[in-house]
């Protein structure tokens, strides 16, 4: 069974807003652009956003594997997951921005090294765990049953829009990255928009029965 429409357009919606608020994984990805070039930007944005993979596989198998053992366990994860999107809401409002957009650092490499790079980079870093294992479960409906496939479902659509935005910020890093340095405001208004949205949902599954 498909995830619903409400479960598609809110995951999205919420999903893009996050993706493009600055970051780690698109500032490195605008920073590989203006650096090495439009393709190299783009692949190692396409890395950065294929790596989401191996985190939709632990929460899918970790989600499923809650609820086979305990409603209760899974609720318990909600909450969690819940807790820790508001204290992630909670730093974003807080930012005082002043994004920037640097050189790399990065030696010159090949397309299949950049790749490699920006998914090694992802599938480690242990936050974007946390936060898979946090955001995707507060758009599973259980009623719906098999939570394991929505919330596979849920992953490759965060994948999906992630390889597009990362592909465009790669394509379009020159003009991105010189507007993000010479608009310090830019970065704390996104940072604004994701931390409501962080706020809203952890504060959502909370109160909710």
């Amino acid at each position: 069974m498909l995830i619903s429409p409400e479960q598609f357009i809110g995951f999205l919606g919420a999903a893009l807003l996050i993706t493009i608020s600055p970051g780690p994984d698109n500032l490195m990805v605008l920073s590989v652009g203006m650096t090495r070039g439009r393709r190299q930007g783009m692949m190692f944005g396409l890395g950065c956003a294929l790596g989401c993979l191996s985190h939709t596989v632990l929460a899918a198998l970790g989600v499923s594997a809650l609820i086979k053992a305990s409603p209760l366990a899974f609720g318990a994860l909600k909450l969690l997951g819940g807790g820790y999107l508001i204290w992630l809401g909670y730093g974003a409002l807080r930012s005082r921005g002043g994004a920037r957009v640097e050189g790399a650092g990065l030696p010159d490499e090949s397309l299949r090294k950049l790749f490699a790079k920006g998914l090694f980079a992802n599938m480690i870093n242990p936050k974007v765990v946390l936060f898979f294992l946090s955001f995707l479960p507060q758009f599973v409906v259980a009623s719906r049953g098999d939570a394991a496939w929505q919330t596979a479902q849920l992953g490759l659509l965060f994948t999906a829009q992630a390889v597009v935005l990362f592909g465009l910020l790669g394509y379009f890093s020159g003009a991105v990255g010189a507007w993000i340095n010479r608009t310090p405001s830019a970065g704390k208004w996104m940072d604004r928009v994701a931390g409501a949205i962080f706020v809203g949902l952890g504060l959502r599954l909370i109160i909710a029965r």
